[in-house]
């Protein structure tokens, strides 16, 4: 029973662990941007590096291709069963919604999650709305994408996550 107890106090300092590492995160990109920010509305361009929290949690990125699409992605842990590196790469249309205060974003794009013995590959497809933060170069979204496993089985997923980008000009 003490071993039991043992394996889960692990799993939850484990846990909370990630947790305040991607807070801390997210506080520096949030502080970075407000320091660094410009007026210009940088996040119709250039690339963006930011923190995405949920299913996946990690690095995401985003490089806008012109004004109305840009590719994707994020190096991430997936913790749903089993736990493992999740990669994906989405080319992504937007719409400028509520007189330009957001964008609604969708799309099409891939992933590979690198399970042990069996990695599995398939199709997502993103669907999510865009903040771009007034008077800085940072945005904010959330997205949820269906998923379609189509290696080593078919199978349907969904992955949900909220995420923010810092844009370097």
């Amino acid at each position: 029973m003490d071993k039991n107890k043992s394996v889960r106090k692990s799993r939850v300092d484990s846990w909370w662990a990630r947790k305040t590492l991607v807070s801390l995160a997210c506080a520096v990109i949030a502080m970075t941007a407000f320091v660094f920010g410009s007026a210009a509305a940088a996040q119709e361009k250039g690339f963006g590096l930011g923190i995405v929290v949920g299913e996946p949690t990690g690095i995401c990125f985003k490089r806008w291709v012109d004004e109305n699409s840009a590719f994707a992605g994020a190096a991430a842990w997936s913790f749903t069963r089993p736990s493992a590196l999740h990669v994906h790469v989405d080319y992504l249309l937007h719409r400028r919604v509520q007189e330009e205060l957001y964008f609604f974003h969708y799309g099409i794009g891939g992933r590979i999650k690198f399970e042990k013995g069996k990695s599995r590959i398939g199709i997502r497809i993103p669907l999510g709305i865009t903040y771009p933060f007034p008077g800085t170069i940072m945005d904010m979204f959330i997205e949820i994408s269906p998923l379609l496993d189509l290696m080593p089985a078919t199978e349907f997923g969904v992955n949900g996550t909220v995420g923010f980008r810092y844009f370097f000009e």
